[in-house]
């Protein structure tokens, strides 16, 4: 079980800082203009992709500040959980399902770091990935395209942002819709579709 791995006091902001992740999330333009499919697996996969991004800002911090993400983490899968739960999920099956989600969660967060951290001279590994994720059913690199606009927008929004802003949900976000016409490039991604998951 992934719930409980993570140790140590709790920063009160974390609940504050996941709501507003959450929010960025629900975008509607995201679902809109960046053909987002509007379903528990599109929902899921920008909820994940909005906390890695903020991960991605803590990681180069020191060891206090990445104990937040941590933390982050752990809130993410505490609302995983009980998500399933409002959903109708046997006591049973949850277990079973948290663990197909933290398979999709440590598997999105690797690709995306590297396709993060290679970006400037692989600007289509993100694109590829965005696309084997987000739009799994069929290719939509037009779509993955505009979306990587602007998920590099708010990757640079987050860095220029103090770690006490982000952790006080501070954080200038993109609009969305401000890149539903940015290009991009194509190329080959990591993991799959995760069913049925909020």
């Amino acid at each position: 079980m992934i719930l409980g791995l993570f140790g140590g006091r709790k920063d009160t902001r974390i609940d504050g800082l996941y709501a507003a992740i959450m929010a960025q999330a629900r975008q509607p333009s995201l679902y809109t203009d960046h053909e987002v499919p509007d379903t528990l697996n599109g929902r899921f996969e920008l909820l994940l992709l909005h906390v890695i991004l903020v991960l991605y800002r803590l990681k180069s911090e020191d060891a206090a500040t990445r104990e937040k993400g941590r933390q982050l983490s752990e809130r993410f899968f505490t609302d995983m959980d009980g998500t399933l739960r409002e959903m109708g999920v046997g006591d049973l099956s949850v277990p079973k399902k948290i663990k197909k989600m933290a398979k999709a969660y440590f598997g999105r967060l690797g690709a995306y770091d590297g396709a993060l951290d290679h970006d400037a001279d692989q600007p289509e590994d993100l694109v590829a990935v965005i696309d084997r994720n987000v739009f799994p059913d069929a290719a939509n690199l037009g779509a993955a395209a505009t979306l990587a606009a602007y998920v590099r927008a708010t990757e640079r929004a987050l860095a220029a942002t103090s770690v006490e802003d982000v952790l006080g949900a501070r954080i200038a976000w993109p609009d969305p819709a401000a890149f539903a016409d940015a290009g991009g490039e194509s190329g080959a991604g990591e993991t799959g579709q995760v069913e049925e998951t909020p």
